[in-house]
């Protein structure tokens, strides 16, 4: 075969079992043959649209059924979908879509203020789409997603077919201050991802797109929740896992995160498992559970999955005892590195912070290339090999950066940071780079000073992160003033908001001279060793 593509596997699931839910949004069910039908319908769209092979198809879309129909459109459709951070600002959409070579743009209705302002400057875009939400129909200048997916068309497939080599790409924050797209051939993904099988539940990877539809009529693995942005890969990954088992993946009605809304939908759905992201969304699950303890039957609940920032022990144990029988399996990977180390906590077996096992591809590297030995103390790059991405989109020099050669094998190089114990397992210190992540964000520093910069009385700016209990850091703005009426974090916030999506804004301020080098660099550690001791955090 030309390598495994989720369209083909994903058909096979809806074929063998047409009436099972593939997803929940709240109140609203779509069966596999809806969704499948849907999904058809909307490649139609886009074909008819002009759109060649590999085209680029963004999803600008908050949580719901339509962000992975519209992936499983451009899957079949022989395109390639591509995430879009609803946070975004007018200026960083027009720059994602630009640089993504976007042809078409699925969006929901609320964001049409925003599409219309923005639509002008990009005139690569070919359709775009609207979702219709209460209070906010379908704007004039786009197609309306529900009438095109009412259509009834046969099974679409375009001229040229689908391949394994086809892509999605995943832009990521990254680190180098504007998001970059990280491409994944669908092979590649489908086997980093398991290859449809479960190896923590000893069921090996598909070998046949028809065992696909054998396996889920055999067996339901139940609702997942898709508690995270499924624009974020942690969700998004998850979510394709879930439809390649046959299973249904749930989203929580709500826009933005509500604890007690999680632990209904799952106690509703007798949900097998969940999506979430570290401390941001752990922290208030926690609270809730101890708050109103017994209120929710959660007893189908037997994994809780996170990756993309650290989640601590005291939280996991925390949310153990009112979860005794399920596993908290906390993975350490990203958007280009999937798979580098794994923690699996349960009853009785805690995994410490920050600690991970090695991935069965992983290793540490110094930063010459030497691997990095046991309880050496040596302190190196946590590498992954095998099944990677292809680079990232339009970005040779970056992609050349990432993906290393080492030992005769190409790894992808993230730049995070660890020291490897005894018994082999890894000991995260965090990115060599600035980057600050909060609740799962990555924030490039130079990106928000250059916006504090341009208040007025502002002489100089650092960005830096500071520990935050819930998003695990937040943004410290520490600000070199020379005007007459002192900003308040307040106004300074406010200021960043207007250029920047909003979890870039500053949470803590502090007000100091700044010292650069003479060329011009900051010492962030000093700087961050100031706003530790000014804001009471240093330790």
């Amino acid at each position: 075969m030309a390598g495994w593509t989720y369209a083909d596997l994903w058909e096979a699931v809806a074929e063998a079992i047409p009436a099972r839910p593939a997803q929940v949004h709240g109140a609203r069910t779509l069966s596999w043959r809806d969704f499948d039908r849907r999904a058809d319908a909307l490649a139609r769209h886009l074909l008819d649209a002009g759109l060649q092979h590999q085209s680029k198809v963004a999803a600008y879309l908050y949580n719901g059924p339509e962000y992975l129909e519209t992936y499983y459109a451009a899957f079949k459709a022989g395109l390639a979908p591509v995430n879009t951070n609803y946070r975004y600002v007018a200026d960083e959409l027009v720059y994602l879509f630009d640089n993504a070579d976007a042809e078409a743009v699925v969006f929901h209705a609320s964001f049409a203020p925003t599409v219309d302002r923005i639509r002008g400057q990009l005139p690569k875009v070919r359709s775009w789409i609207a979702v219709a939400e209460a209070g906010h129909p379908v704007p004039p200048f786009a197609a309306d997603y529900d009438a095109l997916v009412a259509q009834d068309t046969r099974r679409t497939q375009a001229r040229w077919g689908r391949s394994g080599d086809d892509v999605l790409i995943l832009y990521t924050g990254g680190t180098t201050g504007m998001p970059k797209g990280v491409m994944w051939r669908q092979d590649d993904l489908f086997n980093v991802l398991g290859g449809g099988g479960n190896l923590l539940m000893d069921i090996p990877p598909l070998s046949t797109i028809a065992e696909a539809g054998e396996r889920a009529r055999a067996s339901d693995p139940g609702a997942m929740i898709a508690a995270a942005p499924l624009m974020h890969g942690t969700a998004q990954f998850t979510g394709m896992m879930t439809l390649t088992t046959g299973g249904t993946v749930a989203c929580l009605p709500s826009k933005h995160f509500d604890a007690h809304e999680f632990w209904s939908e799952a106690e509703r759905l007798k949900a097998t498992g969940a999506a979430i992201v570290g401390m941001a969304f752990a922290a208030p699950l926690l609270e809730a559970l101890d708050r109103n303890p017994g209120r929710w039957d959660l007893s189908a609940l037997g994994r809780l999955g996170s990756s993309g920032t650290v989640w601590s022990m005291e939280n996991k144990q925390g949310l153990l005892k009112h979860l005794p029988d399920c596993v908290i399996f906390d993975s350490f990977g990203s958007s280009e590195a999937v798979g580098m180390g794994a923690s699996s906590s349960s009853a009785g077996a805690m995994a410490e912070t920050a600690k991970f096992m090695v991935g069965a591809s992983s290793a540490v590297f110094t930063e010459d290339g030497r691997r990095v030995e046991p309880g050496s103390g040596e302190r190196g790059l946590v590498a992954v090999s095998g099944f990677l991405p292809v680079g990232y989109y339009k970005d040779p020099e970056k992609t050349a950066r990432t993906f290393r050669e080492f030992e005769g094998r190409r790894w992808s190089v993230p730049g995070d940071f660890a020291t490897v114990e005894a018994d082999g397992s890894l000991r995260l210190l965090g990115r060599g780079s600035q980057v600050v992540n909060t609740g799962g964000e990555k924030v490039f520093p130079e990106e928000v000073e250059e916006a504090l910069k341009r208040y007025p009385g502002v002489r100089d700016a650092a960005v830096v992160g500071v520990p935050d209990p819930r998003f695990g850091e937040r943004i410290c703005a520490v600000v070199d003033y020379a005007g007459e009426a002192t900003p308040t974090l307040a106004d300074l916030s406010a200021h960043v908001r207007e250029h920047l999506a909003g979890y870039k804004a500053p949470r803590e301020l502090v007000l100091a001279p700044i010292t650069r080098a003479a060329n011009g660099k900051l010492d962030y550690k000093g700087v961050r060793a100031l706003a530790l001791e000014r804001l009471g955090l240093a330790p």
